[in-house]
């Protein structure tokens, strides 16, 4: 798809016949397209969260008010403030409110990782502006949207990543054991809290490092410190939203701190920080630790090769990485 778009876009700037309101056409044209194309390839994934009560529940609450002011029966017994007394059609300052919100949206979503964090950005903000716009409209509506919020939080949990992954969960009993067992083993450990909606967007992507990096040398895991308050208090990971510390990446190397990301100041609050798959193999140079790693597994295996008093293999240290990665033990988010 990239390379049709490229080619098309160079046709336009290289003919010289074209002409520049064939050009902007043309660029619009390529631009819903690219869009249309981009939809499609991620439709399967759409399709998946159109199934979950979740976002079937936020996707009625976002379009809520526009469903009630466009509704025949009912839109006819709603105040406007339009001048031709409309009222099954927006005034001006619903119109106002819903750019105003569409633009907030755009610059949130400019630091967005994953199609979740879009999606989320887009209902939680389309959540205020309802209750605006509900309150504006009558204050009884107002209240029993505000109602209606209150139990989705409750009762309505966002669902949980529960794909493929080499991650080790700790709890407050065994992670220092864990990071201090073998000083030759690597940990990136995850810090996060299951209400966090930050952290359950990163999940996927933290799973597809695992399973791209994990190694007997490099290993990843995963701690609740919204279940382990000890943990939070012990490794200095607030738990407050204000501090935007959720969710924080470590690396530990013979049980001891070595990096973490985000970094905090002073005053105890996260520095901004994108936790996008590039930017996490940048900053915790993956792919040299995993370098390291497998020649770890070679030397293991050449001393396992001796011990037993055979000739090594050519490849066995590969083999024996590939091993490795399969027999080590995850607890899945069943199981907790």
């Amino acid at each position: 798809m990239r390379d049709v778009t490229w080619s098309l876009s160079s046709a336009a700037v290289i003919s010289p016949l074209t002409r520049p309101g064939e050009v902007s056409s043309l660029a619009a044209s390529m631009g819903l397209i690219t869009g249309l194309c981009g939809f499609l390839y991620h439709l399967p994934q759409i399709y998946k969260w159109l199934l979950k009560p979740y976002y079937i529940t936020s996707f009625f609450m976002t379009i809520a008010f526009m469903v009630v002011r466009k509704a025949p029966g009912l839109c006819e017994h709603l105040a406007t403030q339009r001048e031709d007394g409309n009222s099954c059609d927006f005034d001006w300052r619903e119109l106002e409110i819903l750019m105003f919100l569409s633009a907030i949206v755009m610059m949130k979503n400019r630091r967005a990782i994953t199609l979740e964090q879009h999606i989320g950005n887009l209902f939680l903000f389309s959540k205020v502006a309802n209750v605006i716009l509900f309150f504006r409209l009558d204050i009884r509506l107002g209240i029993l949207y505000v109602a209606l919020c209150l139990a989705f939080v409750m009762t309505c949990k966002p669902p949980v990543y529960m794909g493929p992954e080499y991650i080790k969960y700790f709890s407050d009993t065994t992670i220092d054991e864990e990071l201090q067992k073998d000083s030759r083993v690597t940990w990136i450990v995850e810090f996060y809290a299951n209400w966090s909606s930050e952290c359950q967007s990163f999940a996927p992507v933290f799973a597809d490092l695992s399973l791209k990096y994990n190694s007997a040398g490099l290993r990843f895991g995963k701690v609740d410190i919204g279940r382990y308050g000890e943990v939070s208090q012990r490794y200095r990971v607030s738990t407050s939203p204000l501090a935007k510390q959720l969710p924080s990446l470590m690396l530990f190397q013979g049980g001891k701190e070595i990096m973490r990301r985000p970094m905090v100041d002073n005053k105890g609050r996260a520095v901004s920080w994108t936790f996008s798959e590039e930017n996490i193999i940048r900053e915790f140079n993956l792919n040299e630790l995993f370098q390291k790693a497998k020649k770890l597994n070679k030397t293991r295996a050449l001393k396992e090769e001796e011990a037993n008093g055979t000739q090594p293999e050519e490849g066995s240290g590969e083999l024996h990485s590939e091993t490795d990665n399969q027999e080590h033990p995850t607890e899945s988010k069943k199981d907790q």
